[in-house]
């Protein structure tokens, strides 16, 4: 019998029973659907793609044609995990009808269940427009990449009273806006928890400490893929860059020495 699909509803669920949400970011169909198996409750086709997949310096240059082209795959790869796209830079920030079209792409053509956001107040009438005709949002306060050249840099968010009560002011508008869920990334922990109690959504945190509902991290960080950076928040679960490379050094030496086709013919029936 193949595993029941989470939805939207069920992250709420979650938060209400105190069950913790884990999610990661996947871009390909493989990757997702190993991430599926092994239980992840959300998928995130994270605009990310354009740093851990793409080779560029931010967020910014990644279209809404790439993040369709992920977001596909990711849907033929994944059975039960909710598949959220992030929507790109631009796509949802000039009209609320633009944002609609573009998020009504993502989930017809692209096969995602949802979509994400960044910012509050110049994007509550899109986010109000996207829910009223259907398309769940998730919104994403803190640190927000798309945001990088304005803050500076990824510097931690929400550091100063002020501003925590800002961010909080913005989670609770979110939510009246008709959000699902909530990211808060790279925020102080006390201010997480803070905007944790104050909704009734789940939030998710990357960079934001233990008190959220659930975590979300870069999948190709957590696995050790990505060897460029590493923000100081990420558990390395594994080294997988040391391995592909270990792997690779071996097929390659094996073929400069001809030991590959050829080692293959000395193994029995068995073996094979």
């Amino acid at each position: 019998m193949s595993p029941s699909r989470i939805r939207v509803p069920d992250l709420k669920e979650k938060k209400s029973r105190g069950e913790k949400i884990a999610m990661l970011t996947a871009y390909d169909a493989t990757m997702a659907r190993l991430l599926d198996q092994a239980g992840v409750d959300a998928l995130l086709v994270g605009d990310s793609v354009a740093m851990v997949v793409l080779g560029y310096e931010n967020t910014l240059s990644v279209t809404l044609d790439d993040m369709l082209h992920h977001t596909r795959a990711v849907a033929r790869g994944a059975a039960r995990a909710l598949i959220v796209a992030d929507m790109p830079f631009l796509s949802y920030q000039v009209s609320a009808d633009e944002a609609v079209r573009n998020a009504g792409r993502l989930l017809q053509e692209g096969g995602a269940s949802a979509v994400k956001i960044e910012g509050a107040r110049p994007v509550l009438g899109a986010v109000r427009r996207m829910v009223d005709v259907g398309i769940p949002v998730m919104g994403h306060l803190g640190l927000q990449p798309q945001s990088v050249h304005r803050i500076g840099g990824y510097i931690k968010q929400a550091t100063r009273p002020q501003d925590a009560d800002a961010l909080i002011a913005d989670a609770i508008a979110l939510q009246d806006a008709g959000a699902f869920a909530v990211v808060l990334e790279s925020i102080p922990e006390d201010v997480a928890r803070s905007a944790s109690a104050a909704l009734d959504i789940p939030t998710i945190g990357i960079g934001a400490g233990p008190h959220c509902d659930g975590q979300v991290l870069v999948s190709y960080d957590m696995l050790g893929l990505f060897d460029r950076f590493v923000p100081s928040f990420v558990k390395q679960y594994a080294n997988l860059a040391e391995t592909v490379q270990a792997a690779t050094r071996s097929y390659v030496e094996d073929v400069r020495q001809g030991r590959y086709p050829q080692s293959l013919s000395k193994l029995s029936v068995s073996d094979r």
